[in-house]
């Protein structure tokens, strides 16, 4: 069986500059380095978390 990634879109549509020093550090890890940036990443759980640490900057697609 062949187990197919699940993937999720996510852009950034707020600028990190003014905000806490872990948020930016967030965001960089998730790749996002310009605004309106999109990445395509994979789906764990790990990611949701810091989706969801930063969710007032990034947008799911």
């Amino acid at each position: 069986m062949v187990k197919e990634n699940k993937t999720l879109k996510v852009q950034l549509v707020r600028s990190p500059i003014g905000c806490k020093e872990s948020h930016r550090a967030t965001v960089r890890g998730l790749g996002l380095r310009r605004l309106n940036g999109v990445r395509e990443l994979e789906d764990t759980p790990a990611i949701r978390g810091m989706i969801n640490k930063v969710d007032y900057l990034v947008k799911l697609l």
